[in-house]
């Protein structure tokens, strides 16, 4: 990934960018409680903000406890966009939290690069070489482990049967063609075709990463991020197919607005029935019943469908999971919490209770939804995998996608000034 000193001023220059100032920072790391207690406190930052995960995390976190009587673990929960730009700026600032959310990818290469990151390799050795392989590949830099999965997923569309049923579409698209043309009767049946976060970003991206796997194809990605250019036709393409959908205005009102978790965001609006379908990973059924009513029975789901003539194919997918890393130097309790969130118990509860695909193969009983197991059927006949693209290259490309894929459906970008704007970012970043 290059200098390790140029990334950490790439990190610094990116949180001075995200207003997130250097005082602002909690301190980070396990420590004693001093006395005579001998307590070891180990602070664990995650994501899961919605419910019922939330709860059942930090009930996790106190079985732990007491079966450790000398460890206490403080949680720290902040919301997707909230989490990535703390986590820039504690990587700025050289300390990051004992145990914390990663997906994996360059962002996590980049933390390693700039020697904050513990290798886990050896110490989780003896327990982890049982969890499932494509579980851990986004944590695996070289031939080392710097991660430890607890899901695995993939990105796909959430739709509602029956409001697809209202609309005339009497199967989910598998191509896109056939999905804009659903698109177009969602719409004529006066039903809001598609749900978005725009004001998030990340969401978003997911069409265009989508469409360049579909069209360019797989190779062309890892291509493009080694050549540092995404210029290419099948790229310019991309954007073009997704200004098709962009130009039908399918989204709801005020989507630029819209946040993907709060009670009027993008999950909600699909689970409250207000919109046909969301591009969202395999946590969608959760937050569309967290933030909203849920769907229930009327819930489906379908993979990306394939660009005609592109050379991605639809058993080729998109996604990735949740991971746990450590600072470097973590304390043995940290990896004891990895090892108690590997188990098999563990794992089958997060299973049952959040809807998370199971890492560990003892954990697969539990797999009762029907949507989840669609999901995961998509999974093991996946023909390639794509790491979300703001993970998968470096951080600042990744943010740079975002950015102007947000600004194509805002309509202030063209498909070939994305392309361009990619990859003037990415040859900044040799």
């Amino acid at each position: 990934m290059g200098d390790p000193g140029l990334s950490r001023r790439g990190f610094l220059a990116a949180s001075a960018a995200a207003g997130v100032g250097m005082t602002a920072l909690s301190a980070c790391g396990g420590d004693s409680d001093g006395g005579s207690s001998g307590t070891t406190t180990i602070e664990w930052w995650n994501i899961s903000t919605t419910q019922p995960t939330k709860d059942v995390w930090a009930r996790l976190a106190k079985q732990f406890e007491a079966q450790n009587p000398k460890v206490k673990v403080k949680i720290v929960q902040l919301e997707n966009d909230a989490y990535k730009s703390k986590m820039t700026a504690l990587t700025a600032s050289g300390k990051l939290p004992d145990i914390f959310h990663t997906w994996g990818g360059g962002v996590l290469q980049q933390q390693v690069d700039a020697g904050l990151v513990e290798n886990l390799t050896d110490r989780t050795k003896d327990w982890a070489d049982g969890l499932l392989p494509v579980a851990k590949e986004p944590y695996l830099l070289g031939d080392k482990a710097y991660g430890i999965p607890f899901d695995i997923g993939m990105i796909g569309f959430w739709y509602n049967k029956a409001l697809f049923k209202q609309a005339g579409v009497s199967a989910p698209p598998t191509t896109w063609s056939g999905f804009l043309d659903a698109v177009k009767k969602l719409k004529a049946a006066g039903i809001t075709p598609i749900a978005l976060a725009g004001k998030e970003k990340w969401p978003g991206m997911y069409y265009w990463a989508y469409l360049a796997m579909r069209t360019a194809g797989l190779d062309a990605l890892q291509k493009a991020d080694k050549d540092k250019d995404f210029t290419g036709d099948g790229f310019v393409q991309a954007g073009e197919h997704l200004q098709d959908l962009v130009d039908l205005q399918p989204f709801q009102k005020g989507f630029l607005g819209a946040a993907y978790s709060s009670p009027t965001g993008q999950a909600a609006s699909v689970g409250n029935g207000k919109a046909a379908m969301e591009l969202m990973g395999q946590w969608a059924p959760v937050v569309e019943a967290d933030a909203g009513k849920g769907l229930g029975a009327d819930l489906g789901f379908f993979p990306f469908p394939e660009v005609e003539g592109g050379q991605g194919k639809l058993t080729e997918v998109f996604g990735g999971g949740g991971g746990h890393a450590l600072r470097a130097d973590a304390p043995q309790e940290a990896v004891d919490f990895l090892k108690f969130f590997a188990s098999a118990a563990t794992d089958s509860a997060l299973v049952k209770e959040t809807g998370v695909l199971p890492v560990v193969p003892a954990a697969e009983s539990a797999l009762t939804d029907p949507n989840l197991k669609a999901v995961q059927t998509q999974l093991k006949a996946a023909t390639g995998f794509q790491l979300y693209l703001d993970q998968a290259y470096a951080p600042a490309v990744g943010q740079e996608i975002n950015d102007s894929v947000a600004a194509l459906i805002a309509g202030s970008k063209s498909s070939a000034q994305v392309a361009q704007s990619i990859t003037k970012v990415a040859k900044e970043e040799q």
